[in-house]
């Protein structure tokens, strides 16, 4: 009877997309006064790579029109961890109008 449970068709079927999922998906908000003035939902036709974080962040950046802030290692590890971060605006070294930039990952 051991192992069984892994057996399970639902199991196999709701772990198996998660494991093996290929898309990602990243909430990107702006907020200002605890609301959100901007938002912007980054989709990706592969697997997130925290290698290329900077990559996602950047993308994510220019669509919402906004500089691109400094990624520290805690950035990353927070969004690993936690699934979000947020930059607030001493991230940035140009001018942010905002309060914050709250990415969040979306898990299927």
């Amino acid at each position: 009877m051991k192992g069984h449970f892994f057996k399970c068709p639902f199991f196999l079927y709701f772990f198996g997309n998660f494991l093996y999922n290929r898309s990602m998906k990243i909430w990107a908000k702006l907020i200002t006064a605890g609301k959100i003035r901007k938002q912007f939902v980054y989709e990706k036709e592969e697997r997130l790579t925290y290698s290329r974080f900077f990559d996602y962040l950047a993308d994510i950046c220019h669509e919402l029109d906004i500089p691109t802030p400094v990624l520290l290692k805690t950035h990353i590890f927070n969004f690993a961890k936690f699934n979000h971060v947020k930059f607030t605006s001493r991230d940035f070294i140009e001018e942010f109008d905002y309060d914050q930039l709250f990415l969040e990952n979306i898990i299927l």
